[in-house]
């Protein structure tokens, strides 16, 4: 069995001047080649003319430049979405898709390959969970979205962690991936341009806590009482609301900063006043944003979105005491490409 050569998007930046020395070449040869390839956009040695032709001949001798292996890509019909099926070298494969709205776009990157939450409304849990992605797998995803958003002549404005997987279960790799991405002597993208969504694993959120991370955090709430979430999330029943919410308010107590509700308004569920009051009885006074998404079709849920006049009522409600409240701007729903919706058609699960 031939064994793989090291992914160079696995690397930290210090893991790469410790090859370029052991390869025989001064430390400023790391620093070209890690702001090649993360500055200016560069996707393998070759392209980097200023490296010595014997360098990069090593480089690509001892590391891969490519495991994301573009198979699909499909457009909404308003064009404002795209959705990429990338394959992986062990012939897995996710979807990343890019959201172009006026004044920004967006990636929404995809953390794991499948998904064990099992949230009855979404697609990707019923791949099952196959594996973590690793760090470079997760960034790369940033970097060919930045490199083909920059051919068209646009600039990536924001990050969502909100693909395919749960991020919090693959805590560490995402957030090495989101720090490499956030080197100052690389791509540069602050922190605050990413922003991650757990169902709410209750450890991994109190370590984000401690660790006072400046990325967005975002709970996919989706219900105020426990047993209508335990029937939607089966999460629900190892990390309840009480501890989701206590956590979250660990967190918004200690950074300071706001943490987002998120909420799949399904007809006739959870999208009626009696769970928005409960909901604003958990959540008054503090810092939350509620963040209304109408339910997106995945073809294994029998629910429907909400109509207009629920979603609105629910909103209004929010706001009338006082709670920051929006719907979110559905994108890509005509190509699967929404939220809870994402995953590996190709393939018999």
């Amino acid at each position: 069995m031939i064994k793989q050569k090291p992914f160079f998007f696995d690397m930290t930046k210090e893991d790469v001047t410790a090859l370029i020395d052991n390869i025989g070449y001064e430390p400023y040869r790391a620093s070209q080649l890690w702001e090649g390839i993360y500055k200016i956009g560069f996707s393998q040695p070759d392209e980097i003319v200023n490296l010595p032709k014997e360098l990069r001949e090593k480089l690509n001798e001892k590391l891969e430049f490519n495991v994301l292996f573009p198979e699909k890509s499909v457009f909404s019909e308003d064009l404002n979405t795209e959705k990429i099926l990338f394959r992986l070298r062990d012939d897995l494969a996710v979807e990343t898709v890019i959201m172009n709205y006026q004044n920004r776009n967006t990636v929404c990157i995809s953390t794991q390959v499948g998904c064990a939450m099992d949230c009855k409304f979404c697609a990707t849990g019923k791949m099952g969970f196959k594996r973590n992605l690793s760090i470079g797998e997760i960034n790369a995803q940033v970097l060919y979205v930045s490199r083909k958003l920059s051919l068209e002549g646009k600039k990536l404005s924001n990050i969502v962690v909100m693909g395919m997987g749960e991020p919090f279960n693959n805590y560490q790799n995402t957030l090495d991936a989101i720090y490499i991405l956030n080197n100052k002597s690389g791509a540069k993208i602050g922190t605050r341009r990413f922003t991650i969504s757990t169902v709410g694993i209750v450890p991994k959120i109190k370590c984000f806590t401690r660790e006072n991370h400046q990325i967005n955090l975002a709970i996919s709430l989706h219900a105020a009482e426990n047993s209508l979430r335990s029937r939607l999330l089966p999460i629900n029943d190892t990390f309840s609301i009480e501890d989701v919410l206590e956590a979250s308010d660990e967190y918004i107590e200690t950074t300071h900063r706001r943490v987002s509700l998120e909420w799949a308004m399904i007809h006739g569920v959870n999208d009626d006043l009696r769970q928005a009051k409960l909901l604003i009885e958990r959540i008054k006074g503090k810092n939350y944003h509620v963040n209304l998404i109408p339910l997106n079709s995945s073809g294994f849920f029998n629910g429907k979105g909400s109509s207009r006049e629920n979603v609105l009522a629910f909103k209004m409600k929010m706001e009338m005491e006082g709670i920051s409240c929006s719907v979110r701007l559905r994108r890509g729903i005509d190509i699967q490409a929404g939220c809870g919706q994402l995953m590996d058609r190709n393939s018999n699960y």
